[in-house]
This record gives structure tokens, sequence and C-alpha cells, in this order.
């Protein structure tokens, strides 16, 4: 049975954005290359995401433009506009594949530094299909 279910430490965001995806891609594919998980256009995944920011940071930062960062990240769009987009080795292959996401925020613990969490796992909900 092939394992699916991986975890990461996301990195604390940092501005501009583009290098926070880039930090994720990193932090994402090293993990993957120590577990040896693969993602295939096959699998139906679902995607939990806990971000924490510092008290004045929580109540500004919106949990969709920072969730589209860390999608864009697992599918390669580290940076650039449109035209001049900049990609790297896609961690899923389409985002399509994803069926649940779950995200949200909070205060840091203070052992975390401030680290969120990132988790892909197999989907086993309904599909509708």
């Amino acid at each position: 049975k092939r394992q699916l279910r991986l975890h990461v430490r996301l990195p604390k965001y940092q501005y501009p954005r583009n290098a926070w995806r880039r930090a994720i891609h990193k932090v994402v594919t090293g993990r993957m290359k120590r577990t040896g998980i693969r993602y295939m256009a096959s699998d139906k995944l679902e995607v939990y995401v806990r971000l924490y920011f510092d008290t004045r940071k929580l109540s500004l930062m919106d949990v969709d433009n920072r969730l589209k960062d860390v999608m864009d990240a697992l599918q390669g769009h580290i940076g650039g506009g449109r035209k001049k987009r900049r990609m790297a080795n896609a961690i899923i292959p389409n985002d399509s594949q994803i069926y649940r996401v779950t995200v949200d925020k909070a205060l840091p613990p203070g052992q975390g530094h401030g680290m969120g969490h990132l988790i892909i796992r197999k989907y086993s909900g309904p599909t509708y299909e």
C-alpha cells in the first residue's frame, strides 16, 4: 500500500509571498525525498493547514490568501505574474485532486516558533462521481 500521508512544519509567513511559496516548496519536497512519498494525478487528497500569527497579524491575515499561497506552492507556482510565472516541480500534479481543505489560524504555541503545519493525506470521504 502506497504511503500518501505527509506532515511538514510550515515556515513562518514571510513577505513577499513568493519567498514564502518557495520556502514551502523547499520544505515539502525535502520531506518527500526523505519519505519517498509521491503524489500521482489519480490520487484523491485532502489538505490540512494550520497557520500561526502573532496577535497583531492574527486579525489582519486572510486565510484564503495564505491558503492560495500554500496551494500554489504545492503545484509548483512559486512566483511571477501570469506572463512571467516561475515554476518548480509540482508536488501535487493538479489542485483538482484535492477534495477537502481545512485551514485555520491561531496564536503560536510557545514551543512552535511560529511555524505552522501542513498535512496532506488520502481523501476517504464521498466524491460524488
